[in-house]
């Protein structure tokens, strides 16, 4: 690691059978992709002494098993796994298992009822909005809020806009939301305060499969525009919102 990384790994306990390691700061997927790498060796390298592994934009919080290891045992590897990173190279352990997912999206105001004051607020076009927003990739930064939310980034600086002063109530199943630097898929409905502009009719979160969500840290979305039709024959929802 370089001289202006020094400062990592930062190790900091997390609760009595959890810590958190941080490998850098911000949202930068040079620091997400040491932070997958590291969530790999530790897996490797801990195995049955871990309970969780859970990987966020630049941290990975660890869940130990404190019959079978201390937290001085656990920080010391912890520290001897990034240097070996660090001198092998983290990129190359960090994408080998990374999925593309393709999301249909239906943008239109009937389901995205902040798509027009988007468009004011950026001083774009609806269209600009649609291509800006399905021309490139998305990076899964982290899995929170609710089961299957994936945030994911970064989006073009000319769609970041911030976050509703007051948060909806109700957000149906499959909205898709900007705000910020990141944009995301409502996998179940909920309260949200990001800014609606489509809606898919994918599904992002199912409790009665192996793999609840279909998404994980590490993971590339690239969203693509389909008309009402189609949103429509795949099963999606014109419900309000709230």
């Amino acid at each position: 690691m370089s001289n202006a990384e020094s400062d990592f790994p930062k190790i900091v306990t997390a609760g009595a059978d959890a810590i958190l390691v941080y490998l850098g700061e911000g949202i930068d997927p040079t620091v997400n992709d040491r932070v997958m790498a590291l969530t790999t060796r530790v897996g490797e390298s801990l195995g049955d002494k871990l309970y969780d592994l859970v990987p966020s934009y630049n941290s990975l919080m660890i869940y130990y098993n404190v019959l079978s290891l201390s937290e001085d045992e656990l920080r010391e590897q912890v520290r001897q796994l990034v240097d070996e990173l660090a001198q092998n190279g983290f990129a190359d352990n960090a994408s080998a298992e990374s999925t593309l997912h393709t999301i249909d999206v239906y943008y239109d105001s009937s389901v995205g009822p902040d798509l027009e004051r988007a468009a004011e607020q950026t001083a774009l076009s609806i269209d600009d909005i649609i291509q800006l927003h399905t021309e490139q990739e998305y990076r899964v930064y982290a899995m929170g809020f609710a089961p299957g939310f994936a945030y994911l980034g970064e989006l073009p600086e000319k769609l970041r806009l911030p976050r509703l002063d007051n948060p909806r109530t109700k957000v149906p199943a499959g909205s898709v939301a900007i705000a910020e630097a990141q944009t995301a898929v409502y996998p179940s409905a909920s309260p949200g305060g990001w800014n609606i502009i489509g809606r898919t009719a994918e599904t992002l979160y199912d409790p009665k499969a192996d793999n609840i969500s279909p998404m994980k840290v590490g993971d590339r979305v690239q969203f693509k525009a389909v008309s009402k039709e189609e949103f429509e024959q795949a099963g999606g929802s014109l419900e309000s919102l709230s």
